[in-house]
């Protein structure tokens, strides 16, 4: 069969599910393997699939016997989900993540590894840059589970592509995603009757679409580039402006309360004791620069943060779309092309 043998693990995950689709319609794209510990609810047309946990140490023996050409790895979890509950995070995260990256290392004529990452490297905090470039990782500290967990497999990641340099290994780095049909808990705290926010904070935000965040990593699993992308929408909007839009009804909670009414809104959502990189988040936002995406993965967001914005609002109140809401330079390139 010609074309590349692409595995990719979490394959039964939405963002697994919706890569696999995708590349189906890709003409490079000769095999397709899924790899997970749940069969997928989805159908995945002609991709193969076997059910194995990436945490399991047999992995370094299976992993070599299927010779993929890329393994793209979604198996990242953010949110707890049904079956990965929050206390088996870590294991998944992180030790999923080493066991993968050994069975890697066995697997010759492997070209390229892509993982599905998180802009929770770069942390929230008072004294941030507008945008942070990839080099600017860690430079705040890494206050939460979470942050410390995609610090500690980044470090795995950056080992591996130094003893294996004939590999080009990507680190995709992905906002907050939010999207018509979307459900995680940063949604769910969008749709909450009445929304709490702090007081005194006003955070500005980048919301990545849903659309444009399966198109991200199709890019990058065709044309993949070496070390850390951001994969960020142009611009930002306000957390306010953000709920104005989706028509919800806020509360601004003091200091002194807003801890312990976050936990209580982290349970609701289901975000667990991840509460706190939200708290984080809400309080001092976070921006990203995306010139590495557009300019060297090649990939053109179809949606800027206010575009992202707009188009979960009217999904959200079930307003009718007249017209798209695309990134306001598409236009332009379609004059150009």
């Amino acid at each position: 069969m010609s074309g590349k043998r692409i595995l990719v693990a979490g394959a039964s995950t939405k963002w697994g599910s919706e890569l696999i689709r995708a590349l189906l319609n890709e003409p490079e794209v000769g095999e397709i393997i899924g790899l997970d510990s749940s069969p997928p609810t989805r159908d995945l047309g002609s991709t193969r699939f076997i059910e194995a946990d990436i945490r399991d140490p047999g992995l370094s023996k299976l992993l070599p016997s299927l010779s993929p050409d890329i393994v793209v790895h979604c198996g990242i979890v953010w949110y707890p989900e049904k079956g990965r509950p929050s206390r088996a995070l870590h294991d998944i995260n992180v030790i999923g993540t080493l066991q993968l990256l050994a069975a890697c290392e066995k697997t010759q004529g492997l070209e390229a590894l892509v993982v599905r990452g998180s802009a929770a490297i770069y942390g929230s905090g008072p004294g941030a840059p507008a945008f942070f470039t990839e080099d600017m990782a860690r430079r705040l500290p890494l206050e939460t589970r979470f942050q410390r967990d995609i610090g500690e497999l980044e470090g795995y990641f950056d080992n591996f592509a130094r003893r294996r340099p004939e590999v080009v290994c990507c680190m995709l780095r992905f906002e907050v995603e939010v999207g018509p049909g979307l459900d995680n808990a940063f949604v769910r705290y969008l749709n909450l009757p009445v929304v709490p926010t702090r007081m005194g904070y006003d955070p500005r935000l980048q919301l990545l679409h849903a659309d444009d965040a399966t198109g991200a990593i199709v890019a990058a699993t065709l044309n993949p580039v070496r070390g850390p992308v951001n994969v960020a929408p142009d611009g930002a909007i306000s957390l306010s402006r953000l709920l104005r839009l989706c028509g919800k009804t806020t509360i601004g909670l003091p200091p002194l309360v807003s801890g312990l009414i976050n936990r209580r809104v982290g349970d609701f959502v289901g975000s667990a004791d991840l509460y706190r990189d939200g708290e984080l988040l809400f309080r001092y936002g976070r921006g990203c620069d995306n010139t590495r995406l557009r300019e060297e993965i090649g990939y053109e967001l179809a949606f800027d943060s206010e575009g992202t914005a707009r188009d979960f609002a009217r999904a959200t109140n079930r307003i009718p779309q007249l017209f798209p809401a695309p990134h306001p330079g598409s236009p332009v390139r379609s004059v150009e092309r």
